[in-house]
């Protein structure tokens, strides 16, 4: 007698070997998410710096409340 194709028998295998395929799942989403943010990090360190706001003058300096 085959007990290999009895559903009981295909129904815990596939539950065992479950946990093993999610674990591996979960592996590579943290590898991606990893890589993701090293690419963001390396294209906000791209940035060129914040131009420094105007302090004397008219443009820059003034509000126009009248819009």
């Amino acid at each position: 007698m085959n007990i290999a194709s009895t559903p009981a028998v295909q129904a815990a295998t596939a539950a065992a070997q479950g946990p093993t395929s999610d674990a591996l799942n979960i592996l590579v989403l943290k590898k991606a998410l990893n890589q993701q943010a090293v690419a963001a990090a390396t294209l906000i360190q791209s940035l060129p710096p914040v131009p420094a706001l105007a302090t004397s003058g008219s443009v820059g300096t003034r509000l126009n409340t009248f819009a």
